[in-house]
């Protein structure tokens, strides 16, 4: 519709504004309009060549009325107005909701027809169901960000100084050499800056599309079907239930009990009911509390007021990661070290230069007092401030939040193609330190591909009888109680066609079973029933129950469904086999449960129906509730729900990783213990006191007597999810660091104040999804495991980082302050540390983010909340490398021309190459923390072999090449062969330190991050 809107409007508004329209003048306007379209593909054309604007909030006066062909006359603006404005007078101007489902050509029942021409035809008259996103930050805003940083503008303020007193000393042709060297670096390390953060960026934003991409079932040619979102067209019947988020503007055509939860639009947390009679308008971006319902979509897009909102909203992916926060408060405090040497190097550097004991190139004193010219004194000072400055940008490992971010960019798009999507960048890390998880049952350790296997009437097992054995009235009444008391559905496409079944698994599996085996007839079953009230399901109560009337004698059935132990406990009397009806005493109500019990032993869901006959005059004085005591009970059917092939294996690993795993499901008692048992979150031979717990007896207990069982319970049955969040906030009091899976609305408080929020993506409700941190895609507890050993990996690659880039800070303080402190030089200048920053910042994190979770991540215990961010482990392997770094590189800096009989410039130079070469070899060390052998698993490592190649390919042009660039002089093979084989010591020294044993008590306590 927003295409014909940039038309010419003036001849539009001239057309529009007819009131009276006589034939001909119809047949003139449908000319314009023919006209107007067949001009749009050429427009269109035009158009798509230049980047399109839009108003994130269009003006409500900007709308124009357009009555579009074959829509009868209803326009695009007044049924945005129509819902906007709850407009219940306009609506009846239309003829109501059946004449708007009229004019809209659709159909209650059965949708729209869906062929291509209608779809398009709809979205060119009422446009699509998507909106224009603000745009992304462009690649520049990143190179402004990373030149907001104080160090890099001291940087290039002092290339800025170097260059023109360079210019002006040297000429041109020689003197931009110290100066453009210094700009071409701080190029180099602001480009990758900027393009690792703009590529995280882009990664953020798809993602972000993906995890908007949300499914939503429709009633399309009288057959219920799944489509995106933003396939969803004016006319479309969509099917709601409790936890889905309106996907578009629409009217209430059918349902029940519907409740609807306006906050995000209005603010108020009431829910607001909605109904055919006094208020059937639902709002996109609200979401379902309670009941279901169908609504017809009456307004998409830009063309609601959520598509209005949302354009205008843009997403943030700069959100700051607790590990993040830590890792910055840990560079504050290197840089704070750094800031001082580099001042105490500063300091020195000027008392040596003006108290004339510093030389030129040319063995000159540079400072003689007044003889020495001021643009010598300048060149020299800034010279000086330079040295210090890069003794700063060396000594502050900007490259931690850089290793940070690229770790969690790789780790997020991975952790994609393992079923994970992850909707809160702190999750990746914060998964790496769960201690409990607590999980559900169905969908997550089942495979929820329910079969009904198991049917009782009475206390009798129906097994493989035929229906035709059952008395007519009896399955009269199980026809009634399945088919009109679901919110699933029953399609027929064809005759000869297999039948198609939708709704929730259980659901589905009851019709199924219905249909197939007692042969229920759902068209006809409605055509002879009418249905008054619907209580719909809820995890509270575990049951949903029906009113409905017959229409041949118009008798009314109460009818209820829900879990076996619930249902009995309502039921005064049950059928037998044949029909006949008996009294429940409590001999027989002990058979029941013994029954009972049994199916749950054999992990089968127990399902109970239960019926009662009622008056009018019941009904109308029962305050709207349906009755709940002295039914009937009609049958019990049992449910399979096999295990997921890999879950086993998956909680085993979890357990050696010394991961507590606890299951909170909604079933009794006894199909819980069998399905833990199955899984083995539950051991054959383990005490069961106090492992198994009911969600009413953990709910009694005393706070004290809550904080000491939680620990061993294992299975929480028969549970609500206000159990689950009392569960998670008692672990959480204990110090754990807990992980919750949940597919319900009411899971989202237990969600939220889980440490980790793991939602379904195909059970899981819209609601359970946005109070989640991930999304497991498959709903598989093997994809849980999968999450926590990446968000080990994400941690430990962080730490292999933070070890290989804290001994380069170390050891290139210590050298350069040594120098500069004894001689008045810093034997590595300011262009050979940018590069080594360069290296160590973002190739080094680059090679280092991007290990893949090993099977030893397992085999560790869970890192605690509290615990130092640099192990004892850590300390005492970066110590002994840069004490051999230090040890050697002082060796050459003092005594390197008398060892390798060279001049100062190739002294500096094999100082320069070595340190490098270090860094190179210390790269591999620092791929294993702990295990002896660095080089295990590494040709799986594509991208860190190929880091090591292009660095050390640089490096030999740094020095062979980029002489006047680098202050280097060319090396010969045999001072190449002493740099490296010094180079390649600091392998066996990484070898044999790892035999020295270290005290689990943290060595510097006081550098310990903590969240």
């Amino acid at each position: 519709m927003s295409a014909i809107l940039d038309l010419n409007l003036g001849c539009m508004d001239s057309i529009m504004q007819l009131k009276s329209i006589t034939n001909l003048s119809r047949k003139r306007w449908h000319l314009a309009f023919a006209a107007i379209y067949s001009s749009r593909a050429f427009s269109h054309l035009k158009r798509s060549s230049k980047s399109r604007r839009y108003d994130p909030v269009p003006k409500e006066n900007s709308a124009v009325d357009i009555f579009p062909l074959s829509f009868g006359n209803v326009s695009q603006s007044s049924l945005k107005r129509l819902v906007k404005d709850k407009d219940l007078e306009h609506l009846e101007s239309l003829g109501g909701v059946e004449g708007l489902v009229s004019a809209l050509e659709t159909d209650m029942e059965n949708g729209i027809h869906a062929d291509s021409d209608d779809i398009s035809r709809r979205q060119e008259a009422f446009g699509v169901n998507t909106y224009p996103r603000m745009p992304a930050k462009s690649f520049f805003s990143f190179v402004v960000e990373a030149l907001k940083d104080p160090t890099i503008l001291i940087l290039l303020v002092c290339a800025a100084l170097s260059l023109g007193f360079g210019m002006k000393e040297d000429g041109p042709k020689e003197g931009w050499y110290d100066g453009g060297s210094i700009f071409v670096a701080v190029f180099l390390v602001i480009s990758v800056s900027a393009i690792s953060n703009f590529r995280q960026s882009r990664q953020f934003d798809k993602l972000s599309k993906v995890s908007n991409n949300i499914q939503v079932e429709v009633v399309r040619k009288g057959r219920r079907q799944q489509i995106s979102v933003f396939d969803i067209v004016v006319g479309d019947v969509v099917c709601l239930k409790i936890g889905d988020q309106v996907p578009a503007d629409g009217l209430f055509v059918e349902g029940h009990s519907l409740q609807i939860d306006e906050a995000s639009m209005t603010g108020e947390s009431d829910h607001v009911e909605v109904n055919l009679d006094k208020n059937p308008f639902l709002i996109s971006g609200t979401k379902v509390a309670d009941g279901y319902a169908k609504f017809v979509v009456t307004s998409v897009g830009m063309n609601t007021t959520w598509g209005e909102m949302m354009s205008s909203i843009s997403q943030d992916s700069s959100e700051e990661t607790p590990l993040q926060a830590r890792l910055n408060k840990l560079t504050s405090s290197i840089g704070k070290i750094g800031l001082a040497v580099a001042f105490l190097v500063l300091l020195v550097l000027l008392i040596r230069f003006f108290t004339g004991n510093t030389k030129d190139d040319d063995g000159k004193t540079e400072f003689n007092g007044s003889k020495t010219k001021a643009d010598d004194v300048i060149n020299g000072v800034v010279g000086i401030i330079a040295a210090a400055v890069t003794i700063v940008v060396v000594a502050i490992p900007e490259g931690l939040p850089l290793a940070v971010t690229l770790t969690l960019a790789y780790s997020m798009k991975r952790m994609m193609a393992d079923q994970a999507m992850v909707r809160k960048l702190s999750a990746c890390e914060t998964m790496g330190s769960a201690t409990t998880i607590c999980t559900d049952k169905t969908g997550t350790l089942t495979m929820n591909q329910m079969k009904v296997t198991k049917f009782f009437l009475g206390h009798d097992s129906m097994g493989d009888r035929s229906f035709t054995s059952i008395a007519s009235g009896i399955i009269e009444l199980f026809y009634q109680g399945v088919g009109l008391n679901t919110t699933g559905s029953v399609y027929k496409p064809n005759a000869g066609s297999e039948l198609e079944f939708s709704g929730s698994p259980t659901e589905k599996a009851i019709l199924s079973w219905a249909v197939m085996e007692l042969n229920m007839d759902m068209e006809e079953l409605k055509r002879s029933t009418k249905l008054i009230h619907v209580e719909a399901f809820n995890s509270e109560k575990k049951r949903s129950g029906i009113l409905m009337k017959k229409s041949g004698d118009n008798t009314m059935h109460v009818h209820w469904k829900g879990a076996a132990e619930m249902i009995i406990a309502m039921c005064t009397h049950y059928y037998d086999s044949l029909g006949n009806i008996k009294v429940i005493d409590d001999t027989q109500r002990e058979k029941f449960d013994l029954l009972v019990q049994g199916m749950a032993a054999s992990s089968l869901r127990c399902i109970a129906f239960a019926h009662t006959q009622v008056s009018e005059h019941e009904w109308s004085h029962g305050n709207g509730k349906l009755k709940e005591n002295s039914l009937t009970l009609l049958g019990l059917v049992g449910i399979k729900d096999p295990c997921r092939p890999g879950v086993w294996k998956a909680v085993q690993d979890c357990q050696h990783a010394g991961v507590h795993v606890k299951m909170i499901t909604g079933d009794n008692v006894f199909t819980a213990k069998a399905i833990a048992t199955e899984c083995g979150i539950l051991k054959i031979d383990q005490d069961m006191d106090g492992a198994v717990v009911e969600g009413v007896e953990f709910r009694n207990y005393t706070q004290e007597e809550r904080m000491e069982k939680v620990d061993k319970i294992c299975v929480m049955a028969r549970s609500s999810p206000f159990d689950k969040l009392l569960m998670v906030q008692c672990l959480k009091q204990k110090g754990h660091v807990v992980a919750v899976t949940g597919d319900g609305t009411n899971d989202a408080p237990a969600l939220k104040e889980a440490d980790i929020g793991l939602s379904m993506g195909i059970q899981g409700t819209e609601v359970a999804k946005e109070s989640s941190d991930i999304v497991i895609l498959d709903d598989n507890f093997a994809s849980v495991a999968t999450v926590l050993r990446w968000g080990r990996c994400v941690y430990n690659n962080i730490q292999k980082f933070i070890q290989f880039q804290l001994t380069v800070n170390v050891a290139a303080l210590v050298i350069n302050f040594v120098a500069a402190i004894s001689s008045g030089e810093v034997p590595l200048t300011a262009v050979q540390l940018l590069w080594v920053n360069l290296i160590m910042d973002t190739l080094g994190a680059l090679a280092l983010a991007t290990e893949q979770p090993t099977k030893e991540l397992m085999d560790k215990r869970p890192v605690g909340r509290t615990e130092p961010l640099i192990s004892n482990i850590m300390w005492r392997n970066l110590i002994a490398q840069a004490l051999y770094q230090i040890v050697v590189l002082l060796t050459l800096q003092f005594g390197g021309e008398k060892i390798f009989n060279v001049n100062e410039k190739v002294k500096d130079t094999l100082i320069f190459n070595t340190f490098v070469l270090c860094q190179v070899f210390n790269e591999f060390n620092a791929r294993k923390l702990e295990k002896k052998n660095v080089f295990e698993g590494i040709h799986k490592n594509k991208l860190f072999l190929g880091i090591i190649g292009i660095t050390i390919v640089l490096q030999v042009v740094m020095v062979e090449f980029l002489k006047k660039f680098a202050d280097t002089e060319r090396l010969n093979w045999g001072q190449w062969g002493a740099c490296i084989g010094i180079a390649i010591l600091s392998w066996p020294i990484g070898f044999l330190v790892k035999y020295i044993p270290v005290p689990e008590k943290p060595f510097f306590s006081f550098l310990k991050g903590r969240t």
